[in-house]
């Protein structure tokens, strides 16, 4: 017998190599119907995945706060489409099909893009594939044996290729159609009840603008009919209040072919603009913010030194004055330690709270442009905070008290989110470690809820995301809190201690509206 430990603290004694879905079925018959995936020991895994020893572990289930319940089942779904694709297209070569924050898509290499017929009629394979009942089969193979398997689909095959030495290489069966895949799935194709294919559209493979175009669809799933309704019933709505449809009627703001991603605000936008940005700036006096304005373009020396031109370059824009090489700011901050670094600093005068609005421009690519959203060019409620190490604590509470009273003056309902260290990070274990501690006391002792987003921090350290609702109910990360021991350090930033001596101050970096565009 072995020990499983749940969410809940509960601990059963269930016999060593049962399977995941026995453990939900001995919980409860419900919850056995409904599981889609779990986590075992914080790894996710199939229903169908044997317990050998004392673990803890979270079933999943298709429900509106349980992420991975529904990535296990829009990710199902897409096999399903991409299954229906191969049947209806033999010549189709399968890329990726991940689940999304809201459904999933499948990209192929197609010889020409999908009519509206043609989705129909896929859709209507997919139906079919769900009614057959498949049973969805897990299966792991060497290298060389996976590269044959695939070998008539190149997309799979250099996915291959790319993947570690010693690594498994795992697939998914379902009737006639395999693919390469991670998982977790479902445990046949008649769990999904019901599917509806959205749109299409093309899609560089791997994002990449160098490679091939390829036909992507999107699609969502849902374990009941109703649910579908619903939400196809929001989209609707969501038609209704599109903001680029309003923007136009209501003459806020425009878009022009002469700058793609770069928008146009008209004299009633500018109202709008102007209400808002003389309300963040009597909130920021009134909470001892000072107000900074810092230059769009700087040289290329300052973006190493801020360690951007690392690990940001793909996003920037870059240009040549006399002979030197400048890149336009995507982000505030450099600036913001140059301001910093123009005089010497008392422990005395921190925490200096610096606000700013500043212009920043990111390279996004043209695919993902959406009206104020996504775009090229946006202005950032900045504000970068300089303070002892003493200080962390107080400063971020603060920051989270003025966001609540934001947010609470608009209406907005929010959700927070914790986003710990990235593969492409700088700087010592030991640090990020300090930092995102920091994050997690000052939450808890606030008593506020929290996901934790593992691997998604800035590459400069670990954040605090807040995600608001909009009137239909969709999610929008919006203000950010970011604690940073790096910046500091690349730009020798000090204060004069009480001891009379040099020291490194901590520097929390945050936003609240987001942009004001957004």
């Amino acid at each position: 017998m072995i020990n499983v430990a749940l969410k809940d603290g509960t601990v059963l004694k269930v016999e060593k190599g049962s399977h995941i879905f026995d453990v939900a079925k001995q919980i409860s018959e419900g919850l056995a119907r409904v599981a889609t995936c779990a986590e075992v020991d914080g790894a996710v895994k199939d229903l169908r995945y044997e317990l050998q020893e004392d673990c803890n572990l979270i079933i999943h289930t298709f429900q509106e706060d349980d992420l991975e319940g529904k990535k296990a089942y829009w990710h199902t779904s897409s096999h399903i489409m991409a299954q229906a694709v191969k049947r209806l297209f033999p010549e189709a070569k399968i890329a990726i099909g991940p689940a999304i924050a809201e459904g999933f898509y499948y990209d192929f290499d197609v010889e020409k893009p999908f009519t509206d017929e043609d989705k129909a009629k896929i859709e209507e394979e997919m139906k079919k594939i769900i009614k057959e009942n498949l049973p969805i089969e897990r299966f792991s193979l060497p290298r060389k044996e996976a590269l044959e398997l695939m070998k008539n689909e190149p997309y799979k095959v250099e996915l291959i290729e790319d993947l570690p030495e010693g690594e498994e290489i795992s697939f998914y069966k379902q009737g006639d159609f395999t693919d390469l895949c991670a998982g977790p799935h479902l445990s046949n194709t008649g769990k999904v009840k019901t599917i509806k294919i959205l749109s299409s559209s093309g899609a560089y493979w791997r994002g990449d603008e160098h490679n091939k175009m390829l036909q992507r669809i999107y699609a969502i799933s849902f374990p009941k009919a109703s649910m579908l309704q619903e939400y196809l019933d929001l989209l609707e709505e969501a038609k209704k209040r599109d903001h680029k449809k309003l923007g136009k009627e209501l003459e806020l703001f425009m878009i022009a072919p002469e700058g793609p991603g770069f928008p146009f605000f008209l004299p009633k936008g500018m109202i709008l603009r102007n209400v808002l940005e003389d309300f963040w700036r009597k909130i920021h006096i009134e909470n001892g913010y000072q107000e900074i304005k810092t230059p769009v373009i700087l040289n290329e020396e300052l973006w190493h030194r801020s360690g951007h031109w690392d690990h940001y370059k793909e996003n920037m824009y870059t240009t040549k004055i006399d002979d030197t090489d400048y890149g336009i700011k995507p982000m505030n901050c450099p600036g913001g330690m140059i301001v910093y670094k123009n005089g010497m600093h008392s422990y005395r005068e921190l925490p200096i709270r610096a606000g700013e609005l500043g212009l920043v421009h990111r390279h996004e690519k043209s695919g993902e442009l959406n009206g104020l959203f996504r775009v090229r060019c946006f202005t950032q409620d900045d504000a970068h905070i300089f303070c002892l190490p003493s200080q962390i604590e107080q400063e971020i509470a603060g920051v989270i008290r003025l966001v609540d009273e934001v947010y609470s003056i608009f209406g907005f309902e929010y959700k927070v989110e914790l986003s710990t260290r990235p593969d492409d990070s700088m700087g010592s274990d030991e640090l990020w470690n300090m930092a995102e501690n920091a994050l997690k006391k000052v939450l808890t002792s606030l008593n506020m809820e929290y996901e934790l987003n593992e691997g998604d921090g800035a590459f400069y350290g670990p954040k605090i995301d807040f995600h608001i609702k909009d009137c239909l109910g969709r999610s929008w990360q919006c203000g950010t809190i970011q604690l940073d021991f790096q910046m500091p350090e690349r730009f020798d930033l000090n204060y004069i201690g009480e001891d009379g001596e040099k020291h490194r101050p901590v520097m929390l970096h945050r936003v609240i509206f987001g942009s004001i565009e957004r």
